[in-house]
């Protein structure tokens, strides 16, 4: 702990893009601290894929992919609401790994690099006064030169800050939920696969340990019509589908209790909030369907790593910091996310999916493109 509990940087959310951020900045020389509310290992509502293209990222952090035996996934599966189905090769094809696994990981290799990582610790609020920050948590007040916020899709400070995307009113891309499961099934290992049913989608890919994730997204309406049983939704609007029917009747869920979490948005969000970088989730959420949101969680994290580094060095100002993150985040991701909402709007919807499937099955380039519109490049 530094004696005057002052640091370079603040980093508040331990995820993917605050974790690989606090590695990447440690072997910079900075001092840095990391504020995460639970305590490592846990796991999170996600897809658990990742594109290829973070592999040599992941691999220069630290995490050894080959070791841990990760599944490649080079096939996609995506079915309608009755059960049609779509099956082509994926373009650059990507890997799954479980949130428990890979933020653990990812924390152990920060705190022996020299991270100082708060566990159990909840940031309050963070306050920017006289050129440096003032990070409130629920144990004591910690001093920065920058902060970088990666708490994700909504928390308690994006809300006390009334940021614009948790004030907007409903509509067709917010007020959504999550929910993940853990599953034992005989799926292939190699494949990724999207069923759809009414409004909402489940995605199934192989993670570590002959496990597979199961996590879908759906809107809150169809949970309400369900009276707020997850397992109600699930026989009755899920199991339209005769694929995701059989996951649910015929697998073994690990986890009797899923994840949830709601209030999703797909909204735009602002990458700089009173000074702070926003990275992964917080800067700006793809639609889970493009497969995509972990990639550009961790590529963020080294677009932000660049400039805070300059920053520190006095290489750059604090506005031009802010000004080149803005502008290079969005010249990587701007671009993916409205493509990633375009194509959100396709599904869920039984008349519009069918008519998706139908249009694109003869026309398996089409379905390249648009996967290559939503990822990047190895980076």
């Amino acid at each position: 702990m530094v004696a005057d509990n002052t640091y370079d940087v603040a980093i508040v959310g331990g995820g993917l893009a605050g974790l690989a951020l606090s590695i990447q900045l440690i072997r910079q020389g900075h001092i840095v601290i990391l504020f995460e509310k639970e305590q490592y290992p846990f796991h999170k509502v996600c897809g658990e894929y990742i594109s290829l293209e973070s592999w040599d990222f992941l691999n220069d952090l630290g995490v050894d992919l080959d070791g841990i035996n990760v599944p490649i996934i080079t096939k996609l599966q995506v079915t309608s609401v009755n059960g049609k189905m779509l099956e082509q090769s994926l373009p650059l094809g990507g890997f799954g790994i479980s949130r428990y696994r890979l933020d653990n990981t990812l924390a152990q290799i920060a705190k022996n690099e020299g991270v100082i990582v708060m566990e159990n610790t909840k940031v309050k609020d963070i306050v920017f006064l006289d050129e440096e920050f003032i990070v409130d948590t629920s144990q004591q007040q910690y001093h920065a030169k920058m902060v970088a916020g990666s708490f994700g899709k909504r928390s308690n400070i994006d809300i006390k800050w009334k940021r614009p995307f948790t004030n907007a009113s409903k509509n067709k891309l917010n007020n959504y939920i999550g929910v993940k499961y853990h599953i034992k099934t005989d799926f292939p290992a190699d494949t990724i696969a999207l069923h759809n049913f009414k409004n909402g989608y489940c995605g199934i890919v192989k993670i570590e340990a002959d496990n597979y994730n199961l996590c879908y997204l759906t809107t809150a309406n169809n949970l309400q019509k369900s009276k707020g049983d997850i397992k109600e939704m699930e026989r009755h609007i899920l199991s339209q589908n005769p694929h995701l029917k059989k996951i649910f009747t015929e697998n073994k869920i690990i986890n009797d209790n899923p994840l949830t979490i709601s209030q999703i948005s797909f909204d735009k969000k602002s990458q700089v909030e009173n000074h702070v970088l926003m990275i992964g989730d917080a800067a700006g959420m793809i639609t889970p369907l493009c497969g995509n949101g972990m990639s550009m969680a961790l590529h963020g994290s080294k677009i932000a790593a660049i400039y805070i580094h300059d920053f520190l060095q006095a290489k750059i100002t604090r506005a031009e910091m802010e000004q080149q993150y803005t502008l290079q985040w969005n010249q990587q991701f701007a671009n993916r996310l409205k493509m990633g909402r375009r194509i959100q709007r396709l599904f869920g919807s039984k008349k519009l999916t069918n008519f998706f499937l139908a249009i694109t099955k003869p026309f398996p380039k089409l379905i390249n493109y648009l996967v290559k519109q939503t990822h990047g490049n190895p980076f």
